[in-house]
C-alpha cells in the first residue's frame, strides 16, 4: 500500500481540512487496495465449536502455588463447545478400529450423549487428528473457560454454585456433554467444570507458571516425573467424583499419558487453530463496513459489521463501529 497516501490523510488531517465524511472515503480507497490483494472465501464456524478471539487473560489464581497468577495472550482459535461425547468417539473407532476405552461397556458411563470416559492421553490426541483437530493447551483451555473477561473464578462465575456442575457424586455418574447450560462459560461452552477430567496438550511442570511464555504459550519441554512413574500431562476441569476444590478455571492436575483410569473419569474436548484465511475473512467484512461507511451507504455498512461481529463477537472495535453505524441510520 503506497505510504503517500496515508501521508496525505495526516496532513489533511492535520490542517482540518478533512472532512468526516471525506476520510472515511479515503480509507474506502485504501481498504479497497488491500481487498484486491486479499479477497478470500467466507468461512463458516465448524461444527460444535465456539471462536475464542485473540485476546489477553489473567492465567492462573492465589488458589495454589502451582497457579501463579500472570498474563498471557492468545491468538484466536476454534474450541470445542461440548466434551466429546460416546456417540463421537463410538463413530471414531468404526472408522479407525481403535480399541475401546476403559468402562465402554459400564452401564453408568455409556450412553451415547455422556461423555466418553477411560481414554488415556494418545488416546484424545489421535481422536482429535482424525477429526482434523487437536487437544487445546492449558492455556487454551483455561481462556475458554475464564470467558471474555479472561478472570472467572468459576466458568459462571466467582461463586461457587452445586446447582450448575456435576461433581462430588452429586450426582452419581458423569451427565450429557449438554447438560447444566446454566454452568457455562461466558464464551458458551458447556462443563468445563465438573463432569469429566479432560486432557490438555501440555506437560506438567509446578513451576512453569513462572516461565511460561507471554504469547501463545505451549507447555514445558517435559513434565514433572511423577513418583518416579514417567513425565505427567495437564489435566483440567475436575469431574464427577472430584471435590469441588477441583472446579475452579484454574485448577492443575495431571496423570501419566499411558493412564485411563483415574476416577473413571478422562475425558477430552478438542481445539483448532483458526486458518489465517478465515481471519482476513473477519477483517474483510470489517473494511467493507468502513468502505460502505466511507459511502454513506448506512444499511450496507450494518450488514458487514455484523458478519464481521459473528466471526469475531467480542471485538470491541467491531462493536464500537456498530454503534456508530447505528448511530447514523437512527438519524435518518
Amino acid at each position: 500500500m503506497p505510504n503517500f497516501n496515508h501521508i496525505l490523510i495526516n496532513q489533511l488531517k492535520a490542517k482540518g481540512e478533512i472532512s468526516m465524511k471525506t476520510l472515511l472515503f479515503l480509507m474506502s480507497v485504501l481498504l479497497t487496495s488491500v481487498l484486491l490483494t486479499t479477497s478470500p472465501a467466507l468461512s463458516q464456524d465448524p461444527e460444535n465449536m465456539v471462536l475464542i478471539p485473540r485476546g489477553e487473560f489473567t492465567m492462573g489464581s492465589k488458589e495454589h502455588k502451582d497457579e501463579k497468577e500472570h498474563n498471557v495472550v492468545l491468538d484466536a482459535y476454534y474450541f470445542d463447545q461440548y466434551e466429546v461425547s460416546n456417540k463421537n468417539y463410538k463413530a471414531f473407532m468404526k472408522d479407525t478400529s481403535h480399541p475401546a476405552p476403559a468402562y465402554w461397556d459400564d452401564p453408568r458411563l455409556n450412553k451415547p450423549e455422556q461423555p466418553v470416559v477411560g481414554v488415556n492421553w494418545y488416546d484424545a490426541s489421535a481422536f482429535c487428528e482424525w477429526k482434523g483437530k487437536r487437544l487445546a493447551t492449558e492455556a487454551e483451555w483455561e481462556r475458554a473457560a475464564k470467558g471474555p473477561d479472561g478472570k472467572a473464578h468459576y466458568p459462571w462465575g466467582h461463586e461457587l454454585d452445586p446447582t450448575k456442575a456435576n461433581y462430588g457424586q452429586n450426582v452419581g455418574m458423569t451427565t450429557a456433554v449438554n447438560s447444566y447450560p446454566e454452568g457455562a462459560s461466558g464464551f458458551g461452552v458447556f462443563n468445563m467444570a465438573g463432569n469429566v477430567f479432560e486432557w490438555v496438550a501440555d506437560w506438567y511442570d509446578p513451576s512453569y507458571y513462572n516461565v511460561s511464555a507471554a504469547m501463545n504459550p505451549q507447555g514445558p519441554a517435559t513434565g514433572l516425573n511423577f513418583a518416579k512413574q514417567g513425565p505427567v500431562k495437564v489435566m483440567k476441569g475436575g469431574s464427577w467424583l472430584a471435590p469441588s476444590s477441583s472446579l475452579h478455571t484454574s485448577h492443575r492436575f495431571w496423570n501419566q499419558p499411558e493412564n485411563n483410569s483415574y476416577g473413571v473419569g478422562l475425558g477430552f474436548r478438542c481445539a483448532k487453530s483458526v486458518a489465517p484465511s478465515n481471519l482476513r475473512a473477519v477483517q474483510y467484512d470489517f473494511m467493507h463496513a468502513l468502505i460502505n461507511m466511507g459511502k454513506e451507504q448506512w444499511p450496507k455498512a450494518l450488514v458487514s459489521i455484523e458478519q464481521a461481529i459473528k466471526g469475531d463477537p467480542k471485538n470491541a472495535e467491531y462493536l464500537q463501529t456498530k454503534s456508530l453505524i447505528m448511530d447514523q441510520i437512527n438519524k435518518k
